[in-house]
């Protein structure tokens, strides 16, 4: 027998995991997490309803000039060259024309399909993606609070739109409560998974 292989299948989350972001028992607390990121993104992007970020997006070139500035003394907000490097190129392309209409309605989006539960690790997935880069541009205000709180809705995706729309909509992807398979005459029949 060759010690270096290994047996094939399932492994099995502990206890406490399973609990925590399998169990249904526990979707009422996704569902304040849910409702709460979701307000914080709603409020964050309806601040940005105005001239200022939707006509021609001069707050975010605003951010994006004083994120990569690098001052005579002390520390730049942005700590990795990459990122400053990313960030100057979407200022040199003006990028933020556009850019910044994506993030007022993605914050918008983000907040929306939270509250109402609608592919909620997607959209925690996409939010989390946000506060990461507000993180890297040198915001760090409540984004890693929130970061932290969009990846727990991340991995409780399967029971953290119990109470919403994923209540409805996964079961018809096939996941995760419950798999419709085709059964010999054409129906389809519900099986619990």
């Amino acid at each position: 027998m060759n010690m270096f292989a290994r047996p094939h299948g399932e492994i099995s989350d502990p206890p406490i995991a399973r609990f925590l972001f399998s169990d249904t028992r526990m979707a009422w607390l996704w569902l304040v997490v849910r409702i709460y990121l979701g307000y914080q993104w709603i409020e964050a992007g309806s601040h940005k309803l105005t001239p200022a970020w939707l006509s021609g997006g001069e707050a975010l070139k605003g951010f994006w000039t004083s994120a990569i500035a690098i001052p005579d003394t002390g520390r730049p907000a942005i700590a990795f060259d990459w990122y400053r490097e990313f960030i100057a190129f979407m200022l040199r392309t003006e990028s933020y024309t556009w850019f910044a209409k994506v993030v007022v309605f993605g914050e918008i989006l983000i907040g929306v399909a939270l509250i109402l539960g609608a592919f909620v690790g997607i959209s925690a997935f996409f939010g989390a993606l946000m506060n990461w880069n507000f993180i890297m541009a040198g915001a760090a205000s409540t984004n890693a609070v929130l970061f932290t709180l969009a990846i727990l809705l991340m991995m409780a995706w399967k029971t953290a739109g119990y109470f919403g729309l994923d209540y409805y909509l996964l079961p018809m992807l096939g996941t995760p409560w419950k798999a419709k398979t085709p059964e010999p005459g054409g129906t389809v029949a519900t099986m619990p998974v």
